[in-house]
């Protein structure tokens, strides 16, 4: 019989884990968290000093009912939940729900889900660290007031069923405000001028570029003017050596950073794939084995076994020349090292050596993981850099040649901002003289506004900012999507209008909760509270009478400014009432006001005086379906017209095209006319 049991969180990592022990170990699940804040009210008592008010999670009893069982014929309980603040939680969770302090139990944990690491770390089992939980409780008691709190606000203003949170709504309004930035960017137009030349001895006319990267029109004209019929002389050669560094290995942000760019996942699909790898999966002819660390790190830290494991296969594999200095990282980032950097397990277990035992998205997540560790432990990449400068009178030119001269880490991760030019200066020298072969090329550009957020630009701008955690990033932006606040289109996020009007109420009402340097300071307190510096519930008695009086002049206010019905201009077809302006889970539309006596709805569109560009009807407001607002014609389909920024009914002075609102500009629709001019009085009013 087993005198020894084993609970973990998921199914899958029990079966890898009771391959490690022996048969006098019983490894169970608890399926994630046993006990929870009740969902039905706050859950937290204000008047007895905040204290949570914890429940049995439904539909967790049969399972705790047998959990005890087990317990009871157990001699010794090891609670095995993940190494971090969340599983610190549910082990302290599941020894209250299992009423294990008469029990001789312990708190272990685990980097990777390999034979040696879990045997080593039953040799150093623990008690559980309060100050982990008391973090992680902190946490979900903030969360649980912002948003017990707030949302009910949105449900009067809105619509119900929305909902606010610490994090969620930070994120919320990054998007929004960099929507804002790309809605009021005005184009602005620049020239580059390069040149093709040749010469004695040149078999391939070498490309030169003119040295100012960004010329006016009058400058582009000047210059092409200037040099045309002219004679271009070499006056500089200079040959400078380039170093790449490698890589730092992979954490929570990275790798989802990485997957995106690379693979197109989503942020909560890398974490599901990186999960599967981390719990185990079946290799033929090695059981099921753990092939990843840990998944939710901060850190880039490596085990000094698995760095002289990496660096043994490199000089095997590749030679003595590839094996490197990692990079150390950068120093002063406040970061959570309870674990190591992203890695493989096993540095034997190569990509192609496990391809068949996974599935397509698990291997190439794993081959990703892998290449890059092994990347971060080799030499860096040595290129040799040349540049030509050619004068034409007072005219510079420049071309530019890149030869990598020793691969280094690139032999196996090559970064995705790697530009490699490859043009033969070799028949160069100072003074050659060289002529043009053919025409300048003289190309017109515009200044680009602010990228969109994608979900990797978003993790990284969350994790600069110092907003939510590893484990947060995932389900943050799952449910700003989810809640249809923003959408996602070929990567790039878009807020939507109901989006905006979330946004919108809380900038008016709580700027201090969705401010990013207040959030960020928020994880620094959970930091202080980890590492037993400030009492957990010091932070929440300093945070909730703000919250509270912010709510309270929040009511008073908004109370004021609550949206009746507006009426539209539409008359109902069937029973002859004026159909009023409704909000649903998908935006505005026109319900009649008889309802439910009629029951008649019919989408709104938001009219703009401003006739179709086509065909000189009405132009309205019209969302995508996924939320994205942009404007159209009425008649569509049979018209299709269709302008992401609001059109104007003014045409542009220089081509007759329609102009579009850019800020406080009007700027040319026509991609290849650029003209901007100030918005009229009339238009801005």
């Amino acid at each position: 019989m087993a005198k020894n049991l084993v609970i973990v969180e998921s199914p899958a990592k029990a079966k890898t884990i009771k391959k490690f022990l022996g048969t006098s170990y019983e490894v169970k699940a608890s399926n994630g968290h046993v006990r929870d804040l009740p969902k039905s009210q706050m859950g937290i008592d204000i008047e007895n000093d905040f204290e949570p008010k914890y429940i049995t999670i439904r539909g967790k009893g049969d399972l705790l009912a047998d959990l005890r069982k087990s317990v009871k014929k157990a001699d010794k309980v090891y609670l095995a939940t993940d190494p971090d603040r969340e599983g610190e939680a549910i082990s302290y969770h599941l020894s209250v729900a299992l009423k294990l302090e008469d029990k001789n139990y312990k708190r272990i944990t685990f980097n990777e889900i390999t034979k040696n690491a879990v045997k080593a770390s039953i040799k150093e089992a623990r008690a559980i660290d309060m100050n982990l939980v008391d973090a992680q409780q902190a946490r979900r008691v903030l969360d649980r007031m912002v948003g017990y709190t707030i949302s009910p606000l949105l449900w009067k203003k809105i619509k119900r069923g929305l909902s606010a949170g610490r994090v969620q709504s930070v994120a919320l309004k990054l998007i929004c405000d960099r929507e804002e930035e790309i809605a009021a960017f005005v184009p602005e137009e620049y020239w580059s001028v390069d040149a093709s030349l040749t010469g004695s001895g040149i078999t391939k006319p070498i490309p030169f570029h003119y040295s100012k990267d960004r010329l006016t029109k009058q400058e582009m004209q000047e210059v092409t003017g200037n040099i045309k019929g002219g004679t271009f002389t070499v006056s500089d050669i200079k040959q400078t050596e380039k170093v790449k560094k490698q890589p730092l290995p992979f954490t929570t942000s990275t790798l989802q950073q990485e997957a995106g760019k690379k693979l197109n996942f989503a942020t909560v699909k890398t974490m599901r794939i990186a999960q599967q790898l981390y719990e185990g999966v079946d290799i033929k002819g090695m059981g099921t084995i753990g092939l990843i660390t840990y998944l939710r790190t901060d850190s880039i830290r490596v085990s000094d076994e698995a760095d002289k494991a990496a660096k043994a296969y490199i000089r095997d594999t590749y030679g003595d020349s590839y094996v490197g200095t990692p990079q150390t990282g950068v120093t002063g980032k406040k970061i959570q090292d309870a674990h190591e950097a992203i890695r493989p397990t096993d540095i034997s277990n190569t990509p192609a050596k496990l391809k068949n035992a996974l599935s397509r998205d698990q291997f190439r997540l794993y081959q990703l993981i892998y290449q890059r560790f092994l990347a971060s432990r080799m030499a860096p990449a040595k290129y040799e850099l040349s540049t030509v400068t050619a004068l034409c009178g007072d005219r510079k030119f420049k071309a530019n040649s890149t030869k990598l001269v020793f691969d280094g880490f690139m032999s196996v991760y090559t970064p995705d901002d790697e530009k490699i030019e490859k043009n033969h200066l070799g028949n160069l020298t100072v003074g050659k003289e060289l002529t043009l072969s053919g025409d300048v090329e003289a190309k017109q550009h515009f200044t680009q506004p602010p990228a969109h957020y994608t979900e990797a630009l978003l993790v990284r701008t969350m994790e600069e900012l110092g907003i939510g955690r590893p484990s947060t990033y995932a389900p943050t932006i799952t449910t700003i999507i989810a809640r249809r606040y923003v959408s996602k289109e070929n990567k790039n996020l878009y807020v939507t209008e109901l989006g905006e009007a979330v946004n919108q109420m809380m900038v008016k009402a709580f700027p201090e909760i969705i401010d990013t340097n207040f959030t960020a300071n928020v994880e620094s307190l959970l930091d202080k509270i980890e590492e037993g510096d400030i009492k957990w519930k010091v932070v929440i008695r300093n945070f909730y009478p703000d919250l509270a009086d912010a709510v309270e002049r929040a009511e008073k206010e908004l109370e004021s400014v609550t949206i009746e019905d507006e009426v539209s201009d539409t008359k109902c077809e069937l029973c002859g009432r004026m159909m009023v302006i409704k909000y649903g889970p998908h935006g505005k539309f026109l319900a009649c006001p008889g309802f439910p006596e009629c029951r008649n709805t019919k989408p709104h569109y938001e009219k703009l005086p401003v006739p179709c560009p086509v065909c000189g009807d009405t132009v309205v407001i019209r969302k995508t379906k996924k939320g994205r607002k942009y404007y159209g014609c009425i008649n569509n389909p049979e018209c299709t017209f269709m302008s992401w920024a609001k059109p104007s009914k003014i045409k542009c002075p220089t081509c007759g095209a329609y102009m579009v609102e850019k800020g406080s500009r009007l700027l040319c629709s026509a991609e290849k006319c650029g003209t901007s001019i100030e918005k009229p009085k009339e238009e801005n009013d």
